[in-house]
């Protein structure tokens, strides 16, 4: 109980911390929150583990009066994962975010900005109450707006912009679909939604929030503002708005899909959340092909990536949900979130140092730069084993659960798609690999590296290895409180 109330508040005492004391003690102050915050995320998740879900009533009210806040397998591992990037992002900005390098702005605003969407992420998925949830997503959007136009330049203005009209208009379609759902059940609670009596208007408030949640996730077509902002950002909040954001909303859209309202979860429904993920898949990856920037390839790696978590809807949802194929579709979404989130901060890290060294990331600009920077050249290798889903990383086992599933399933289309897909990563990925690697060519550095700011970025793509290979333990944890299936929780 304690663990839970830590991840909830610790982050936004740490922000108001770091934003009123002296400059020469900012740094420090992060770095100290975020290994308490990160202690904290390890107690929670061990005892999820160890003893199952874990319920706080807000003020002692329960619902439908009181909020209710829950860890489960799910919300525990996203939040570790969490706190592992926000751990490594903390320690790179350390290196990357002082004065003398990034500017004032970067210095000053990073720091307390990362802890409230560090924040506002643990509440979204700790949260159980419909509102609560809306809350928390307008303080992420809040934070990775303000990170997203953090380099102050004309372009990264331009994409804050940008993305803060599809927060906008994601939130209102959101907030919409919550009062619908409000007048037709007096209730916001995921749990007591689930035993709801279906009313007429529940199609439509469905619907409103899916839109929403759709929009904040930046799946196709919806997509436009994320490679703009993720490109023109400084790395450390690239990362962020890359690895962790877009796991917020899709959180929802699965709480709401397979635990509030799964009774609306028709065939047809379900096919209309899969289709714009098989278009993002082959569109992202398609655009990342013709990208002469690293972090532009990246960003719309993004963009195909995403598009993977939504197979688990007609693969897990509806009347899918009861058969045995279920559980390894809706636990490879997760693992795939989880895999991406690690290796893609490591990536948006790596590609921070080499601008660091060169003051460029064109990739004319870095050939042979693996030579001068072997560690950042290796955990980048290391990423990209795990975005493509390659044997024996962590993405590797999310594809392996969703593709058999796929077979199992009759939806062979599905499996198709997640083969192709790992072929065009490889194919957009490749492009930047030779240039790293040219034996041909030797970068002079503008700036010497440290060690220690290399081995950030290997320590997450490490990690987005070895959750492949230690794939049992993480695999127990995601079923603690796994919603049961449709036939059981209706």
């Amino acid at each position: 109980m304690s663990a839970l109330v830590a991840v909830l508040t610790l982050p936004l005492v740490a922000a108001l911390g770091v934003f009123v004391v002296p400059a020469r003690l900012r740094v420090p102050m992060a770095l100290a929150s975020a290994a308490m915050i990160t202690g904290a995320a390890l107690a929670l998740c061990v005892t999820v583990a160890r003893g199952g879900p874990v319920m706080l009533m807000a003020g002692g009210w329960a619902p439908p009066i009181g909020i209710a806040l829950r860890a489960d397998g799910l919300a525990a591992a996203l939040i570790i994962m969490t706190a592992l990037v926000m751990g490594a992002v903390t320690c790179a900005a350390w290196f990357e975010a002082s004065p003398a390098r990034a500017g004032p702005r970067m210095a000053f605003g990073f720091w307390p900005l990362m802890l409230l969407l560090w924040g506002a992420l643990n509440a979204v998925y700790l949260s159980r109450d419909l509102f609560n949830l809306y809350v928390g997503l307008e303080l992420i959007s809040l934070a990775a707006v303000a990170l997203a136009a953090l380099s102050g330049t004309a372009q990264a203005f331009a994409a804050a912009l940008r993305y803060m009209i599809f927060a906008l208009a994601g939130s209102l379609l959101y907030l919409a679909g919550v009062v619908l759902a409000y007048a037709a059940h007096g209730t916001l609670d995921i749990g007591l939604l689930t035993a709801r009596t279906p009313a007429q208007g529940d199609a439509l408030a469905l619907g409103l929030m899916t839109a929403g949640l759709l929009a904040k996730t930046a799946l196709f077509p919806f997509h436009v503002w994320l490679p703009p902002a993720h490109a023109s950002a400084p790395a450390p909040a690239s990362a962020l708005l890359s690895a962790l954001v877009p796991k917020a909303s899709f959180l929802i859209l699965m709480r709401l899909w397979f635990e509030a309202m799964p009774d609306l979860a028709t065939p047809a429904a379900l096919l209309a959340l899969a289709v714009p993920g098989a278009a993002a898949v082959l569109w992202g990856g398609v655009l990342a092909l013709v990208q002469k920037r690293l972090k532009l390839i990246i960003a719309y790696s993004t963009v195909a990536q995403l598009g993977y978590m939504f197979l688990v809807f007609p693969l897990a949802g509806g009347g899918g949900a009861a058969q045995p194929w279920a559980a390894g579709a809706w636990t490879g979404a997760v693992f795939h979130a989880l895999s991406h989130g690690l290796a893609k901060a490591a990536m948006f890290l790596a590609a921070g140092i080499y601008i660091a060294a060169v003051g460029s990331d064109r990739l004319g600009d870095l050939r042979g730069l693996a030579r001068a920077l072997p560690m950042t050249g290796f955990a980048f290798a290391l990423a990209a084993i795990t975005l493509m889903g390659l044997p024996p990383s962590g993405g590797f086992t999310a594809k392996y659960l969703l593709m058999t599933s796929a077979f199992a399933a009759g939806q062979w289309p599905w499996a198709l798609l997640l083969a192709g897909g790992g072929l065009l990563a490889a194919g957009y990925f490749y492009r930047p690999m030779v240039a790293l690697f040219a034996r041909d060519a030797r970068v002079p550095l503008l700036r010497s590296i440290p060690r220690a700011w290399q081995s950030v970025p290997l320590v997450l793509a490490v990690l987005s290895i070895m959750l492949g290979l230690l794939s049992a333990t993480p695999f127990d944890l995601l079923q603690v409180g796994r919603p049961p299936p449709a036939s059981e929780g209706l």
